[in-house]
């Protein structure tokens, strides 16, 4: 069924690391470019992994971004005539990202945002549960597991080659020498309590 929105809403890409999600938020935006939408992009400056001034997938794709540290800076950015606000990573912004988003999607602009959905201990990270609650949208992506190649929903962070253990941080910057796709049956944390 066909349905027409108004204008401005939120769309959320989450999954585990290495489901694709930067690389299916350069693709969004890309394709509105051709739309000749005024697009603002958004990292955090806490992600250098790949470079410091683009949202940059796996694969090495890119699109030029905003590095910011807090909202207040995204805030500041966009001005009037934007179309488009793309966020990535958003989990690293905390809960002042909700209100900005429901901000910016009420006031008509289309706002995506991609992130992890769960912490390497496998729970709802930061902001996302609301975010992904509030949503119009949302793209739920998966990764290989690399114990057994099955869907992956899961991210494991590994410590001198074991899995961390639950009380370990929970933001802590890294790539494949830090995380992996895990499927739930591979997922291991240590020390995390047991579900009644």
């Amino acid at each position: 069924m066909y349905q027409e929105l108004q204008k401005g809403w939120l769309e959320v890409i989450c999954g585990p690391m290495f489901a694709g999600k930067s690389e299916e938020l350069i693709r969004r935006v890309k394709t509105l470019t051709y739309a000749h939408q005024k697009i603002v992009a958004f990292k955090p400056a806490i992600d250098n992994r790949y470079d410091k001034t683009a949202i940059a997938s796996h694969d090495g794709e890119k699109y030029q971004a905003y590095a910011v540290r807090n909202t207040k800076e995204i805030d500041e950015l966009v001005t009037p005539d934007v179309q488009v606000v793309a966020i990535d990573e958003v989990q690293f912004f905390g809960d002042p990202i909700i209100q900005l988003v429901e901000k910016f999607a009420d006031s008509g602009i289309r706002v995506i945002v991609a992130g992890l959905d769960t912490d390497f201990r496998g729970e709802p990270f930061g902001p996302m549960p609301v975010l992904l609650a509030r949503a119009e949208f949302v793209t739920k992506l998966t990764a290989a597991c690399t114990v057994c190649g099955c869907a992956a929903t899961r991210t494991q962070r590994l410590v001198d080659g074991q899995p961390a253990k639950y009380d370990d941080p929970i933001i802590q910057v890294g790539a494949k020498e830090s995380y992996e796709a895990r499927c739930r049956k591979h997922h291991i944390v240590p020390g995390k309590p047991k579900l009644d």
